[in-house]
């Protein structure tokens, strides 16, 4: 005799397997009198469906005391919907000791209501091993909130039973995220051991564990094994699994099989997928198809449908029905919508629309809302509010909330306040972060002996450092910083190349720094060239070197030209000078 079951959650027919000459070897046995062949028989026949054939069999085992056929004869029983008569039988079983029948009759109990009688016989099928008794005891329990649930789901696991090794992993999933976020020891334990059962009830066939398994694997960067639980659970017909399947593809460059799994995963009913679709088909210039897509993701209920509707629309220049799209998504929740809504009135000069829309997506978690909130209080003059915005930005890692934080900070005084933001920023990315955070460590350096051009000296500071993230991410005062700072370690090529890289970049000081430097190097024709820049651009020192340079020449007329234009553009004492000189080649030339 062993015990097996149609399913785990149904009930359990105890018995034997089915073989054609063990069924006629048991007929003959049970027909002369043999109630173990009677209790087998009846077992098989149940199972085959044939209720009529096997009830008297049952009947009779049971009569003789067999609590084998006392359980399935009322399993027999429940199935032709005489559930009192089953409970019954049931009973009379799980008295004898059948651990199948006590669960049965504990399920019974639970189905009418009775729970204090379901646990009690849900709690006698536990204590027996019974992996089915032990699994309902444990949902009984969860579903009373009873901290006993989870020893039972376990003992159900540990005994194979896949679901409960599957509800096991969830909760202890859903322990090692919380234990993560409040920073208690022993998360990352708690979370190899979920993965342990996603495995076990995976293994098992379980399509949904094998989905959280494959989710673990991703996210620890282990996408080979991943992706293979991922393709077990979506060929089991795991919707979501054949999403994350197709993003997997995708981000591997194979986006021709992402979209077939994606089709999958839309055609049953997820919208993430069907966004996927939407945004594959407007990546390809198929803004009809898209759309078709987003709509289906919307009818799955996913508000992503919505927004991304309104993207579309946007990009398309029909801002009515964007603004409609980002209404609906927004009025659903979705933040990044109303951010999206917001910016669209914005543009739209209703500023006072705008702002309940940034507020309510700020609330909601959107970091460039809060941003966005900042820029608009800042437009109003409301510093304060702003600056509160843009603190809540930064906090959340807005790079451009940080450098506004930052440049608020050095304004009221708050150095190292505006240091620590500055840092964030520039971290982040901020080309002009780094810049002023450069500005501010170079204020604190002490004075560096200067050394003659050509002689390299190779230490740097941490304020060039980073003056030159600055200037290889194009700012052109931090590229002209880099340079004179070069040029006072004595790197003239160094200085050349960032002050030239300033200059064509449209920076005046750049132009006027390359052609001191090249002045220097005694290529005053090419530096002329550059001081020519530099002046057209305003830069009045630029200007004076220029009228020197052709006073020197004899080209008296173009010298007082550019010297007028020196003391034009300043400043004071460039004016002066420039003044002085324009005076002598004027006498000169009236001589």
């Amino acid at each position: 005799m062993q015990p097996s079951g149609r399913d785990e959650a149904g009930e359990v027919v105890e018995g034997v397997a089915e073989d054609a000459a063990e069924e006629v070897r048991r007929r003959i046995a049970a027909e002369s009198g043999d109630v173990e062949a009677m209790s087998v028989l009846g077992a098989m026949l149940l199972r085959r469906g044939d209720l009529d054939g096997a009830e008297p069999y049952l009947r009779a085992a049971t009569a003789a005391g067999d609590r084998a056929a006392a359980n399935n004869l009322g399993v027999l029983l429940h199935q032709r919907g005489y559930a009192d008569d089953a409970a019954g039988w049931w009973r009379v079983a799980a008295v004898a000791g059948s651990a199948a029948a006590a669960h049965a009759l504990g399920r019974h109990h639970r189905e009418r209501g009775d729970e204090p009688a379901a646990e009690y016989w849900l709690r006698q099928s536990a204590e027996q091993g019974h992996a089915l008794g032990a699994y309902a005891l444990a949902d009984l329990l969860e579903h009373r909130g009873d901290a006993g649930a989870e020893r039972w789901m376990r003992s159900a696991a540990e005994r194979g039973h896949r679901e409960a090794a599957y509800r096991l992993a969830r909760r202890l999933d859903r322990r090692a995220g919380g234990e993560t976020e409040t920073g208690t020891d022993g998360g990352a334990a708690v979370l190899e051991e979920a993965e342990q059962w996603y495995r076990q009830a995976s293994a098992r066939g379980h399509r949904r564990a094998a989905l959280h398994l494959g989710a673990i694997l991703e996210k620890r960067g282990e996408l080979k094994e991943a992706g293979r639980w991922y393709l077990t659970s979506a060929k089991d017909g795991e919707a979501r699994a054949a999403c994350a399947l197709g993003f997997l593809l995708r981000d591997a460059g194979d986006t021709e099989s992402a979209a077939v799994w994606w089709l999958r995963a839309a055609q049953d009913g997820d919208g993430n997928a069907a966004n996927a679709l939407g945004a594959l088909h407007a990546e390809r210039g198929e803004p009809q198809t898209a759309e078709r897509w987003y709509r289906a993701a919307m009818d799955a209920g996913d508000d992503n449908g919505a927004y991304n509707l309104g993207l579309l629309c946007a990009e398309q220049g029909r801002t009515a029905q964007a603004e409609q799209w980002y209404r609906r998504a927004a009025y659903a929740g979705h933040r990044e919508a109303a951010n999206a809504l917001a910016i669209l009135l914005l543009q739209g000069g209703d500023a006072t629309g705008a702002e309940p829309w940034f507020s309510k997506a700020a609330e909601a978690g959107s970091v460039d809302a809060a941003f966005n909130l900042g820029i608009l209080f800042a437009g109003r003059g409301e510093d304060t509010v702003a600056l509160r915005w843009y603190e809540r930005a930064a906090g959340a890692g807005h790079t451009e909330a940080a450098l506004q934080v930052g440049i608020a900070r050095l304004r009221d005084g708050d150095e190292s306040g505006a240091e620590r933001y500055l840092r964030c920023a520039a971290g982040g990315g901020s080309a002009e972060a780094a810049y002023r955070l450069a500005t501010v460590l170079d204020a604190r350096r002490p004075p560096v002996p200067a050394h003659e051009l050509g002689e390299t000296v190779h230490e740097k500071s941490e304020c060039e450092e980073w003056y030159e993230r600055a200037a290889s991410l194009g700012h052109r005062r931090a590229q002209v910083r880099v340079g004179m700072l070069a040029a006072a370690r004595g790197d003239v090529v160094e200085a050349a190349r960032w002050y030239r890289e300033a200059a064509e970049a449209g920076s005046r000081n750049g132009a006027f720094n390359l052609g001191l430097l090249l002045a220097r190097e005694g290529s005053e024709p090419e530096a002329a060239v550059w001081w020519t820049r530099a002046a057209d651009a305003g830069h009045g020192r630029a200007a004076l070197r220029l009228a020197l340079v052709y006073a020197r020449r004899g080209e008296l007329a173009e010298g007082q030209r550019w010297a007028d234009r020196a003391v034009a553009l300043g400043p004071a004492e460039v004016a002066e000078r420039a003044a002085r000189l324009r005076d002598a080649l004027r006498q000169e030339l009236s001589a």
